[in-house]
């Protein structure tokens, strides 16, 4: 007797079973959505004014600044170089460049232009996000962890959710939501579809990707 070969769509409507016939648990749903485009308005990041590095860079050098200009003068008055200065000539002229106080006192002096070219040319505030400027005289950000907190309220609303996570990075929007009802890829599909409204409504002027994990709570 012949049957009837079951259509694509009524293949879809099937519960996917194990060969005993029981049906298949799904304990995860995951999905990434890279962002479509840049909003108008966009703005680049804040810059840190870089204060601490600032004074401890202008107390150094006013301190050896003033040490050696009072040397110099005290010289130039018919007085005798200080004791630091004619020791460090003296070490100058006699140390070889291959020595262990010379080496490390190199690399030392290396480190410390490598830092302060770093902190040059970023901008750090890296936990402060810019948003869309709308005036040219006026800029506005939103720190991470603010962030964080608004998406992942928006998230507790969806149905099924019981407890979320939710990371805000500069590139993307890590979540990772709990549910203990309804079909995960459902659950996941409405929190697509709020988190991606959620994070426009943070107005942010780079729109970040969105990764988001629906799994089942674990058994205690």
């Amino acid at each position: 007797m012949l049957e009837k070969a079951p259509t694509p769509d009524e293949r879809e409507r099937e519960d996917p079973r194990e060969p005993g016939g029981e049906r298949l648990a799904k304990s995860a749903s995951a999905a990434r959505y890279e962002p479509e485009g840049e909003p108008p308005g966009g703005a680049g990041r804040f810059w840190s004014e870089r204060r601490v590095a600032a004074v401890l860079v202008s107390c150094v050098l006013l301190i050896a600044a003033g040490l050696l200009l009072y040397d110099i003068a005290s010289v130039r008055a018919d007085g005798s170089a200080a004791e630091w200065r004619r020791r460090l000539a003296h070490e100058l002229a006699t140390r070889e460049l291959g020595e262990g106080a010379v080496v490390l006192t190199a690399l030392a002096a290396t480190l410390a232009g490598a830092w302060l070219i770093t902190l040059a040319v970023t901008p750090g505030l890296r936990g402060l996000l810019p948003m869309r400027r709308e005036d040219e005289d006026l800029r506005a950000g939103i720190e991470r962890s603010a962030a964080a907190v608004v998406l992942r309220d928006r998230a507790m609303e969806v149905s099924g959710v019981r407890s979320v996570r939710v990371s805000v990075g500069r590139h993307r929007v890590r979540v990772l939501a709990e549910s203990h009802f309804r079909d995960l890829d459902e659950v996941r599909s409405d929190l697509d579809a709020v988190l991606d409204h959620g994070i426009r409504d943070l107005g942010l002027a780079r729109h970040p990707a969105l990764a988001v994990h629906v799994r089942r709570p674990g058994r205690r």
